[in-house]
Formats: structure tokens, sequence, C-alpha cells
């Protein structure tokens, strides 16, 4: 017998980003583990590929909105779609209705999508609200707000709301958290000069507050971060906050250090 009053599981399609697939799987796998631990039946579409985003950053409008095109078929008929990225969501969720503002077929189905998507943070703070989280960290972080999650979507105290509910976890707060990294997708390529003072502001003021592990909501930046601390010669940890949240750091070492050698 159905018991009418047991809700369906909302369908999420994980949009897992270029660089979580490419660099860091992990990153992917803690994400599933979050949504699958907040109730939610999780899908990830195969024939998934880029958002877009460094074509249209590049003006390239054409193979922008033919990749646009892919995604929003790729994820038709699921609730949500969620991102462990606020720099590829906020591409879906915000530029993808400027890019078919003339043509008003599309546009109706870009609108439709963006309404739909999510970054993670965002979706398990404000959407799912009551999230039990199972990982845990014996260790002081400072978090670096990534410029498009904070500016295009919003995204700042909701990582903070779901890391204050991992047991031995403690935030020190960067003077400068809001900052920059440098990283900016082509930015770092066409100037990297300016790039680099940028990264090292950020550095300067991640070692000023002592703390062992720098986590982030966006690949790009964490690596960029990341490459800079190991170029100075620190030992800071840097990580996606998910792989912390969903307590599967023994996954992967942190961004940037060696995996462990397998004893033959």
């Amino acid at each position: 017998m159905n018991d009418s009053t047991q809700k369906t599981p909302p369908t999420v399609g994980l949009f897992v980003t270029c660089l979580a697939d490419l660099m860091r799987p992990s990153v992917g796998t803690a994400a599933m583990k979050l949504l699958g631990d907040a109730g939610c039946q999780v899908y990830v579409p195969i024939s998934q590929t880029c958002c877009g985003q460094p074509a249209y950053n590049a003006g390239d409008l054409p193979d922008a909105r033919e990749i646009a095109m892919q995604v929003i078929g790729d994820f038709a008929e699921l609730d949500y779609v969620v991102a462990p990225s606020g720099s590829c969501a906020g591409m879906i969720k915000v530029h993808y209705p400027r890019l078919f503002e003339n043509d008003p077929d599309w546009l109706e189905q870009a609108e439709e999508l963006s309404a739909r998507t999510y970054e993670l943070m965002s979706f398990l703070n404000d959407v799912i609200k009551e999230l039990e989280i199972f990982g845990d960290y014996a260790g002081t972080v400072t978090y670096h707000d990534s410029c498009s999650g904070l500016r295009e979507l919003g995204v700042k105290q909701q990582p903070r709301n779901l890391m204050s509910k991992v047991p031995g976890l403690k935030l020190v707060e960067g003077a400068e958290a809001e900052a920059c990294c440098g990283f900016g997708g082509l930015f770092c390529v066409k100037y990297p000069d300016i790039s680099e003072k940028i990264v090292d502001a950020k550095v300067d003021d991640i070692l000023a507050t002592g703390a062992d592990t720098v986590l982030g909501g966006d690949l790009g930046c964490l690596m960029n971060v990341a490459g800079r601390l190991t170029r100075r010669g620190s030992d800071v940890n840097v990580r996606h906050v998910a792989e912390v949240l969903a307590g599967t750091t023994g996954l992967a070492p942190p961004i940037g250090h060696p995996k462990p050698k397998v004893k033959g």
C-alpha cells in the first residue's frame, strides 16, 4: 500500500563541471553524496559537457549558444540542476537568458532552466534547508568567496551555515575573504602579471589568518590559490568545501598535493 503522506524525492541533475570532471573528480563524488544524503534522486546526464562559459567570455556567442542548447536539452525533465561551482551555475542561471534574449523560443527554455539551477551550497542551505552533515574536520579553515558565487548568485552565508555543522571545524575569516583570487578564467591567461599580483594579495590574506586549510566552492579559484601557495612554499591545504561537508577528504589529497604512493 502506498503511503500518500510520503513525499516524492526531488530529482536533481548534477552539472559536474569541466574542472571536476578532468582535474578533481572527488568534488563530483562529494556533491553526489551530499545530494544523496539530502534525499535527492541524483542524475548525471552522460552527454553533458561544458557550460559554455569560456566561449561566452571570449565573445564567441554562436558557440556559447550551441553549447547552451545542449545543456538545456541534457537537463530537461529534472526538478533541479545543481553545480559544485558558482561560476558554472552563474553561467546557466544568469547568462543563458542573456544569450537568447533575441530568440523567444530558446529564451523561454533558458529562463525555465535558470529558475531550476543552483550552486551546490545554495541548494543545500536554501532549498534542502535541513541537511544532516556527516563530515568532520579537525582543523582551522578560512573560506574564499568566489566572484561568481558571491556577486552573481549571492552565495555568502550558505557555506558558512553548513560548515558550522561540521564537528571539529573552526572557521577564521580573512580580512579580504571576498576579494578576487586573480583567476577569472581567461583573465589569468591574458593578463598573467596582474593575475599574479592579485593572487599574491589573496595568499597574504590567507596566511594572515593562521588557518591550516582554505576552503571554497569554485575549483578554478582553488587551483589558482593552491598553485600560488605551493610556489611560495606554504603547506596550507586547499580543498573544495563539498569534500569536507561530505566527509570524503580521504578520497583525494589536498589540491596540488601528490597522491600517496601505493606500496607494491
